[in-house]
């Protein structure tokens, strides 16, 4: 069953690094919850793949710091869509 755990993070980094995914999208695409995801790749790819981790970290904390421009962007989408 540890081995499942493994590959499962081992992917979900894979995805985040080749598509640049947010944990949100990510768990959309795998049918996962966020939490899971999260989980997966901060805390068993530290302990398995360190290199594919800090890769991901990288790509985590990008989308980190870009998410409140999503946010203000589906704010003036949403009111465009209502006028």
């Amino acid at each position: 069953m540890r081995d499942f755990y493994c590959s499962r993070a081992t992917l979900l980094g894979e995805y985040i690094i080749d598509t640049g995914a947010t944990v949100r999208a990510t768990a959309k695409v795998f049918k996962i919850s966020k939490s899971t995801v999260h989980k997966d790749v901060t805390v068993r790819l530290k302990f398995e793949e360190p290199d594919l981790y800090l890769k991901v970290k990288k790509v985590l904390d990008k989308n980190k710091q870009e998410r409140h421009i999503r946010g203000g962007l589906a704010t003036k989408e949403k009111y465009q869509k209502l006028t």
